[in-house]
C-alpha cells in the first residue's frame, strides 16, 4: 500500500470544501470561538470587517470591552491601533480553541499534565494558551475550561472518549488554569520589567539567568518566555538559560555526592533473595566495598543469599543484623542495585569471610508488609469510591505509616475519606488471604486484570499480588491475610501537584497508639472543661466569650490609642518646618501601624512620624514620611534600617512607610532619634 504525506489535515481539508481563507472560520473551530466571544465580550474577525466605509461606523460595531481597550491607548481613534488590538485578540482566541483541543483530547487519552517528559509538553501547551488569554482577553481567572462543553458537543459523538472523560478534563484543565494564574501575573510583571529596561538601554536580548528564573520560580517555559519576548522584538539567551539548567542539576548532584571505593570481591556468584518466604537464613559475604558520603563512612555488602528486601517501589529497605559466633553486624539499610540487594552497615565484620545467620527485623518487616498490603486496598477502594480514572502515582511505604498518591482533580471530601476507610477496614475484618503467583507470564497476569504501575517497564514474567478484588502486579512484601492489618486510620489528604492528591494512613500499632493518644487528649480535655457533658457546646460557647472579650480589649486599646495620639500631637515638635511626632507608646505594633496612618491622614503634609513600641519584650518602630519629604530624596524604608542597628534588629519598607524589629528594647529610643536625624 503506498502512501502519500499530503499534509492535508481534517481541519485543511474542511476549510477547502467549506471554501474558507483560515481553518479557524470553519466549523470546527467557530463554535469555540463563538463562546470565547460569549464570555469576553470581545469581537472576533474585526479586521477582516474593516472596509473604508465601515471606519465611521467602528464604535458602533464595537463591544464596550472593546471601547474601552482602545481608549486606555493613545490615540483611540487611530485605525492602525484597531487594527493592532482586533489582531491580537483574534490571535488569542485562535490560540486558546487550538490548545483546548489538543489539550483536552490528549488528557481524554490519558496523558496528564506534568513537569516531566509528554506531561510536561502539555502542561506548556496549557500555559501558552492561558498566557494569551490572560494578555490578550483579559482573562484573570480560568478560562479555557469553561469553553470545554462546546468541544464535546462538536466532537463528542465523534470522539466517545472525550464526552466521558470530560469532567475528569475539566478538573485537570481548572486546576492547571489555577496554579499557573497563581503566578502569571507575578512573573509577567517581573518580565515586563527586564524587557523595559533592556529597551531603555536599547539593547534586544534577555540574559538566560532572568529567562531561569521565570521557569524556576514562576512556572514560565522556555518557549512561553522566548514568545513574549518575540512579541516586543527582543530575544532570549538560551545558552545562558542551559547554563543556569545545568548549574541547578549540578547542585542537586552535588548535594546528594557519594565516594565509592572499588568492590572487593570475596566469592564468585548471584546473589538470591529469599525474603518472600524467610526472614532469617545462612549466609556468606560476596562483595564488599566502603563508601563515603557527607563526611561519613558506611560499607555496602552483598550477600549470597539474603532475606533483606531491598528499597523499591516505595517500600523502604528492611534492616537487621549480620550474626555469628564472633560478631554481630547492624544492617542499618537495604538497598537496590543492580537487580541485588546491597546492604548497609556501619562497620566490616571481623572475618567478612565467616558464615553468618542474616536476621531481618520481624517486628519492622511486618509493620512494612501491613502497610503495603493497605496501599493496595486503599487503591482499589478509591477506584470504587471515586472512579476508575485513578491511578496510583506513587508511593512510600514504611514501619511507622504509609502514604499513597494517586490521580484526582478536587480535593477528597471527609465523607469519600470516611467511605474509603470504612471499605479497607470491612477488608481487613474479612482476613482476606493473600493469592500470590511468582513468575506469572505477564499476559496471563493481564488476563487476570492485575493492575500495573502507569510508567513502569515490566519484563516477560511478573510477581502478582491478589487480595480478594484488589489485584496488582507487585514485588514487594505483603501480609499473610488482611487480618494482620488490625485497622486503618487515615490521617491526612491533600493535594502535592496539579492533579495528584496524597493520602497518608497507619495501621495495626500504630493506630492503637492513636487511639491511645486521643482518648488521653479528650481525658485532659474534660477535666479542662470541669467534665462538661457537651465539651462541643462547651467548647463553642468558651471561643464565643473570648471573641467578644478580644472585642472588648480592642476597643479598649482603639481609645487608650486614641488618647497616646493626641498627647504625642500635643508633645510634637517642629524641625525645620517640619512636624516631628515621636515617642514610645504601650500598645502592640498593630496598634502602633494604626496610629501613625491616623498621624499620615491627619497631617498629610511636612510630617515624620517615628513610634516605638515594645510587645513581650520584642521592640518595634514604625516611620512615616509626607510625601513632600519623599519628594526630597528621604527614604523611610532606608532611614528605619539604619536605625534599626540600635535595637539589634533590621528592617525595610517603602519610602513614605517602613518597619523594623530587633532584640534590644532598651535601644528603642535611641533608634528613634536616628530616625530624626537621619529623616531631617
Amino acid at each position: 500500500m503506498n502512501v502519500i504525506d499530503t499534509g492535508m489535515g481534517f481541519e485543511r481539508l474542511v476549510r477547502m470544501l467549506q471554501g474558507k481563507h483560515s481553518n479557524y472560520d470553519t466549523d470546527i473551530f467557530q463554535p469555540i470561538i463563538k463562546e470565547e466571544e460569549r464570555i469576553t465580550g470581545l469581537k472576533y474577525g474585526l479586521v477582516d470587517e474593516l472596509t473604508s466605509k465601515q471606519v465611521d461606523k467602528l464604535n458602533d460595531e464595537l463591544t464596550s470591552k472593546q471601547v474601552d481597550k482602545l481608549n486606555d491607548e493613545a490615540n483611540n481613534s487611530s485605525t492602525r491601533q484597531l487594527v493592532n488590538s482586533s489582531t491580537e485578540i483574534d490571535v488569542a482566541m485562535r490560540v486558546c480553541a487550538d490548545h483546548l483541543r489538543a489539550v483536552a483530547f490528549s488528557i481524554a487519552d490519558g496523558q496528564l499534565p506534568s513537569n516531566a517528559k509528554a506531561g510536561y509538553v502539555i502542561r506548556r501547551i496549557l500555559r501558552r494558551a492561558v498566557r494569551y488569554a490572560y494578555t490578550f482577553l483579559g482573562q484573570r481567572e480560568a478560562f479555557l475550561y469553561k469553553l470545554l462543553p462546546v468541544l464535546v458537543e462538536e466532537m463528542g459523538d465523534a470522539f466517545p472518549e472525550l464526552k466521558a472523560q470530560q469532567q475528569l478534563i475539566g478538573r485537570v484543565m481548572k486546576e492547571e488554569e489555577d496554579s499557573f494564574l497563581r503566578t502569571l501575573e507575578r512573573g509577567i510583571n517581573l518580565l515586563n520589567g527586564a524587557m523595559d529596561e533592556l529597551k531603555a538601554h536599547q539593547l534586544t536580548v534577555l540574559d538566560g539567568a532572568s529567562a531561569f528564573r521565570l521557569f524556576d520560580t514562576y512556572g514560565f517555559p522556555l518557549d512561553l518566555t522566548e514568545l513574549i519576548c518575540r512579541e516586543n522584538g527582543l530575544t532570549v539567551n538560551v545558552e545562558e538559560f542551559n547554563v543556569e539548567m545545568q548549574k541547578q542539576k549540578d547542585r542537586a548532584r552535588n548535594a546528594a555526592a557519594v565516594e565509592n571505593s572499588d568492590w572487593v570481591e570475596l566469592a564468585e556468584g548471584e546473589q538470591q533473595f529469599v525474603g518472600y518466604d524467610y526472614t532469617e537464613y545462612t549466609c556468606h559475604i560476596l562483595r564488599y566495598r566502603q563508601v563515603t558520603q557527607k563526611k561519613n563512612t558506611f560499607y555496602e555488602l552483598v550477600l549470597d543469599y539474603t532475606p533483606f528486601y531491598g528499597e523499591m517501589g516505595g517500600e523502604v529497605g528492611d534492616r537487621g543484623v549480620l550474626v555469628n559466633e564472633l560478631d554481630t553486624v547492624e544492617v542499618i539499610d537495604t538497598k537496590r542495585e543492580n537487580n541485588q540487594s546491597v546492604h548497609i552497615v556501619k562497620q566490616l565484620p571481623k572475618d567478612p569471610t565467616a558464615e553468618f545467620m542474616a536476621c531481618v527485623d520481624i517486628d519492622a518487616r511486618r509493620a512494612i508488609e501491613s502497610n503495603h498490603t493497605c496501599t493496595h486496598l486503599i487503591d482499589a477502594a478509591l477506584r470504587e469510591v471515586l472512579g476508575t480514572h485513578v491511578e496510583q502515582k506513587g508511593s512510600l511505604v514504611t514501619a511507622e505509616g504509609l502514604r499513597f498518591d494517586f490521580s484526582h482533580f478536587e480535593k477528597v471530601t471527609p465523607e469519600q475519606l470516611r467511605e474509603v476507610e470504612h471499605i479497607v477496614n470491612e477488608k481487613i475484618r474479612e482476613n482476606i488471604p493473600l493469592e500470590e503467583f511468582r513468575d506469572c507470564p505477564i499476559e496471563e497476569a493481564k488476563e487476570m486484570g492485575a493492575i500495573a504501575l502507569f510508567g513502569e517497564k515490566y519484563g516477560d514474567k511478573v510477581r502478582v499480588v491478589k487480595f480478594g478484588d484488589s489485584v496488582e502486579f507487585c514485588g514487594g512484601c505483603h501480609a499473610k491475610a488482611t487480618g494482620q492489618l488490625g485497622m486503618v486510620r487515615i490521617t491526612s489528604e491533600s493535594s502535592i501537584a496539579a492533579g495528584v492528591r496524597r493520602i497518608e494512613a497507619i495501621t495495626g500499632k500504630e493506630v492503637e497508639a492513636m487511639c491511645d493518644m486521643m482518648q488521653d487528649f479528650m481525658t485532659n480535655l474534660r477535666s479542662l472543661l470541669n467534665n462538661a457533658p457537651d465539651l462541643i457546646s462547651t467548647v463553642r460557647k468558651a471561643i464565643a466569650e473570648n471573641k467578644e472579650l478580644q472585642s472588648q480589649v480592642d476597643e479598649f486599646r482603639a481609645m487608650k490609642a486614641k488618647e497616646l495620639k493626641q498627647k504625642l500631637v500635643e508633645n510634637a515638635k517642629e524641625v525645620n518646618g517640619v512636624k516631628v511626632v515621636s515617642g514610645i507608646m504601650p500598645l502592640n505594633a498593630q496598634n502602633v501601624k494604626d496610629v501613625v496612618f491616623q498621624l499620615r491622614n491627619q497631617f498629610p503634609e511636612n510630617l515624620l512620624v517615628a513610634i516605638g513600641c515594645a510587645e513581650n519584650g520584642k521592640p518595634t518602630i514604625t516611620v512615616s514620611l509626607s510625601d513632600d519629604i519623599v519628594a526630597e530624596g528621604k527614604n523611610a524604608g532606608q532611614i528605619v534600617r539604619e536605625a534599626a542597628k540600635l535595637i539589634q534588629g533590621g528592617g525595610g519598607g517603602q519610602p513614605h512607610f517602613a518597619t523594623a524589629g530587633g532584640k534590644d528594647a532598651d535601644g528603642l529610643l535611641a533608634a528613634i532619634n536616628k530616625v530624626i536625624e537621619l529623616a531631617l
